[in-house]
Formats: structure tokens, C-alpha cells, sequence
């Protein structure tokens, strides 16, 4: 846990599959870039596409998903030089990862942060 202007803050990062079911949560300080945790979320996955917000939007972690022989679907951020292409109509699946969220804060233990040790989470989450 890290502290933030806001006072304590927690970033919970998932990784789904095509059904929308978790198969991968990793917790980590509110502070903390989500492209830290992208290698971590994708490793020993086989998939035919990786489907991320623009926070995972990284040339290293694009080669990265493309060696492992999968097809990036990650919309470009504003400030890249040269703006990539993905597929639009696929990138509407990841409202599964945010279906994934939003059950998350109907457990009102995890919605209002009372764990304050990490590894006091992962049960609470993995009951969702």
C-alpha cells in the first residue's frame, strides 16, 4: 500500500478470459503504473488477443505481446508520436474487465478498503 495526495490508495489489476471470468489479480499501490504490472498479468497465458486500456500502451510490452504470437488490442495514447492501429470493435470486449470491477465493489469490505494488508485481499477478491 502506498500513500497518495488522496491518503492510502490500492490499484487492483485483472486479467480475464474470453467468458469474462478472473483468472489473474494482482494488487499493488495506488502510486503504481499500470505498465509495471502488464508482464505479471499476461505470463504463462496462451491468447489469441490481448485486449488492454491506453495505461498498457507501451512499444516494449506491444513486441512483447506480439513474440507470444497474440494480437494487440490496445487503443493509443494522445501523446504517441505515431498512433497505432487497433481494432475498434474488438477493444468493446473489454467491458468484461470492467464487468469483472464493478462486482468487485458490491463486496463492500473491498469497495471501502478495510484490509489494509495485501495479502488480506486476495480472498475477498477471488470470492467474487
Amino acid at each position: 500500500m502506498g500513500k497518495s495526495r488522496g491518503g492510502l490508495s490500492t490499484k487492483i489489476h485483472a486479467a480475464v478470459d474470453a467468458l469474462g471470468n478472473p483468472v489473474r489479480f494482482i494488487l499493488t499501490a495506488g502510486q503504481r503504473s499500470e505498465i509495471k504490472q502488464a508482464y505479471p498479468l499476461i505470463e504463462g497465458f496462451s491468447a489469441g488477443y490481448i485486449i488492454a486500456d491506453k495505461g498498457y500502451d507501451a512499444d516494449a510490452f506491444i513486441v512483447a505481446i506480439e513474440t507470444s504470437e497474440a494480437i494487440a488490442v490496445i487503443p493509443p495514447k494522445k501523446n504517441r508520436k505515431t498512433a497505432r492501429e487497433y481494432d475498434q470493435h474488438l477493444y468493446r470486449e473489454r467491458n468484461l474487465v470492467e464487468r469483472v470491477f464493478q462486482k468487485l465493489k458490491h463486496y463492500r469490505r473491498i469497495a471501502t478498503r478495510y484490509p489494509l494488508v495485501m495479502n488480506a485481499w486476495q480472498p475477498h477478491i477471488w470470492r467474487c
